[in-house]
């Protein structure tokens, strides 16, 4: 049996953030294929962490800049390494390497960091956001060095694949697109007239959900309150919601926040629209995919349907200024045999482009092809043995320093 490690940023929460899904889905892909998986973190675990143990995954507590997971590495003795987020791959990855050299390292991005708050900057500054702004962003180098170093890099978004291979020019062979690993099944749910309200969800954590809610309720709401019946209300839901977006809740105005829950799903189910107005971020949108999976119609953005499958046959309204958000709102609220077609279409839409079993078998052909061809894989790739060399090495050096003063004070 095959052992793989998962290195992780933090533990999975599924219930309040969409990686936290993306990362849970990983492991159970792994567990069902007859991996012996572990995951190992050097994060505490909160009241939202999954429990890994009962599913059968074996935890190990790590510790940063230190020589003890090496003796981890070296007992453990994986047949693959996931490193959840490039952060990760600096940390340990020289590590994996010198310990575990024939161990496949695999890069699970979630999303682009850098290209999520490069867009955020130049939210900030009501700048149109450029090519460019990634480029110079400070952590583009250091997320594209990661990816060169490891044999793999997943990711979620097409458009991100596209990015790294027409603007960066990496290799195909060096990454995988591997979307959400969904199993839909178009069982009944309420009818139109049976649902009501708008509904948006996100983690608090988030900058771009946050933004997205202060944007509905400073400018959205108002606008659609004067054309809605007057009964609708939108409902607000996730974890670690900040005080800004707590203390928007307003049940007079029909603005109603109510943080976290568990049967999120539930409340989707009976909502009429999944509310996404997103004006930056990267990767793929869990609340929209969950939208569709509860027949629930969205209006989103441009950044919102970005790198999820075809944005021509969106299953909801997209828009990008605040007229054409409050219009398409208003329009797939209103119509019943619109919002229908958006429903049958969602459905459809999650077939053709987050299928579990087809995703699955994609991510473990190209395992396998790794594997079988390892020298020539590694040896082609330049860049990234480039980057493993002495001249390039100093977060190696760095958390070898850090380690050593490390045992020194203790």
């Amino acid at each position: 049996m095959e052992k793989i490690l998962i290195v992780g940023y933090v533990w999975p929460e599924p219930d309040t953030t969409a990686a936290g899904e993306r990362l849970l889905q990983l492991l159970e892909l792994f567990l069902t294929h007859n991996f012996e998986v572990h995951f190992a973190t050097t994060a505490a675990k909160t009241e939202y962490s999954a429990n890994l143990e009962a599913l059968g995954v074996h935890c190990q507590a790590i510790a940063l800049n230190s020589d003890t997971f090496d003796t981890y590495l070296q007992q453990l003795n994986p047949d693959v390494v996931v490193f959840d987020r490039f952060m990760l791959e600096e940390q340990f990855g020289w590590r994996v390497r010198e310990q575990c050299p024939d161990a496949l390292r695999f890069l699970n991005t979630e999303d682009l960091h850098s290209l999520r708050e490069a867009r955020q900057i130049a939210h900030k500054k009501k700048h149109p956001f450029k090519l460019q702004d990634w480029y110079t962003h400070p952590k583009t180098q250091r997320e594209i060095g990661s990816i060169y170093r490891c044999d793999l890099t997943l990711l979620v978004s097409d458009y991100e694949m596209q990015l790294l291979q027409q603007e960066i020019g990496i290799q195909p062979d060096y990454l995988l697109h591997l979307p959400f690993l969904l199993n839909p099944r178009k069982q009944e749910k309420p009818v139109y007239d049976r649902r009501k309200d708008l509904i948006t969800f996100g983690n608090g954590k988030h900058a771009p959900n946050v933004d997205s809610i202060a944007y509905l309720k400073h400018e959205i709401w108002p606008l659609l309150r004067q054309n809605l019946p007057k009964d609708t209300k939108l409902h607000v839901y996730g974890a670690y919601l900040p005080q800004q977006v707590q203390e928007s809740h307003n049940p007079k105005q029909g603005f109603i926040v109510h943080g976290w829950v568990k049967d999120l799903k539930d409340k989707v189910q009976q909502a009429r629209l999944v509310l996404a107005p997103l004006r930056f971020g990267a990767g793929i949108k869990g609340k929209l995919s969950l939208g569709m999976e509860c027949g629930t119609p969205s209006v989103t953005t441009k950044i919102g349907i970005e790198g999820m499958g075809d944005p021509n046959n969106w299953p909801g309204g997209v828009a990008n200024t605040l007229k054409e958000f409050v219009d398409e709102t208003i329009r797939f609220y209103q119509d019943e045999k619109l919002w229908i077609q958006a429903q049958e279409k969602g459905f459809l839409f999650l077939k053709n482009h987050f299928d579990k079993a087809k995703q699955s078998q994609k991510f473990l052909n190209t395992l396998h092809n790794i594997q079988e061809n390892i020298v020539s894989h590694r040896a082609k790739n330049i860049m990234g043995n480039l980057l493993y060399s002495n001249s390039l090495n100093a977060t190696k050096y760095m958390g070898k320093w850090i380690t050593e003063k490390n045992k020194g004070n203790r």
